[in-house]
């Protein structure tokens, strides 16, 4: 991304995080094509042009590109769950959407900024709690996916790294923990009903134990601040970035729940206190950004002023 874009194509414009990205970037006084299966009811931002298309199919996307001509486009359309949805739908769905939007964006000369996810580790969905290779885990640990979801997502790295390679655009695929919307926090059940004690008892049965992305969260005012910023810098080729908390959302020291959890805490170990489990530390580095919102301080704020029909 070699200077700041003019025109944005926002996919899953929509969904949870979807509103909230596109209400953040339209402060920024960008011209923003908003795209998802459905069209808004309620207001939009002031310069967001909303736009019906399925991804999924490859002609409706690349036909949306040439007609728009993006600077750079933000993708986050995805089913995030691989519990309720049938996993081959979960699949086809990401792996396609992600293909056709990606391919399409490289012909027409746009970067991306789009939503992998941590699952890509295969920490979240597995079937019993697996210990990362080092803490804080880093963007450079092997992707060792468990469920179609966390599949679907490594996938959309490798032809983020394809795409680059032919069409010479950067890609930045940012690995966001689990969201929380303000006043909307759904770790603040599991805070108020975790016992360390149980967790090491039990640690499959225990209210926050079992697998997991290791009591991590992000807030989605945190999610939107770390994409707009990935439009305002240089980025050459392909970079994957955490976007998490900087604390865990249980307010425990975080190497004892890791011993609680597995029985030992993962080496080599650099965390102390409540340190989020994964590093920001190249997200800071790249962008210069921090996570401004914690669960000690979460309030119920005003969302953007359009939703799903």
């Amino acid at each position: 991304m070699q200077s700041k874009p003019e025109t944005l194509v926002v996919t899953g414009a929509l969904g949870g995080a979807g509103r909230w990205v596109v209400d953040r970037l339209a402060e920024e006084s960008y011209d923003i094509v908003a795209v998802d299966r459905e069209l808004p009811v309620g207001t939009p931002p002031d310069g967001v042009d909303f736009r019906a298309v399925d991804l999924v199919d490859a002609g409706e996307t690349t036909d949306l590109m040439l007609a728009v001509d993006p600077d750079a486009v933000v993708h986050l359309a995805a089913i995030p769950d691989p519990l309720n949805h049938a996993g081959e739908r979960v699949y086809r769905n990401n792996v396609l959407s992600t293909y056709n939007v990606l391919n399409a964006a490289g012909r027409v000369g746009a970067d991306v900024t789009w939503t992998s996810s941590e699952s890509a580790y295969g920490f979240p969905f597995a079937d019993s709690a697996q210990a990362p290779d080092a803490l804080p885990v880093e963007e450079t640990h092997p992707l060792r996916p468990a469920d179609p979801y966390g599949l679907s997502k490594v996938s959309g790295e490798e032809t983020a790294k394809t795409v680059v390679r032919r069409d010479g655009v950067s890609v930045v695929s940012i690995r966001p923990s689990w969201v929380q919307y303000p006043g909307e926090y759904f770790v603040t059940e599991i805070r108020e009903a975790f016992d360390l004690d149980a967790l090491a008892a039990a640690p499959e049965e225990a209210v926050g134990g079992g697998p997991g992305n290791f009591w991590s969260y992000v807030d989605v005012r945190d999610l939107a601040d770390q994409i707009a910023r990935t439009l305002r810098v240089d980025v050459d080729g392909h970079e994957a970035l955490h976007c998490h908390a900087t604390e865990n959302y249980l307010g425990e020291d975080t190497t004892d729940l890791f011993a609680a959890l597995l029985g030992s805490v993962p080496e080599p170990c650099a965390l102390s206190g409540d340190a989020a489990a994964f590093s920001m530390a190249k997200s800071r580095a790249l962008l210069d950004w921090t996570p401004s919102h914690s669960w000690r301080t979460e309030s119920a704020v005003d969302g953007p002023d359009f939703d799903a029909p």
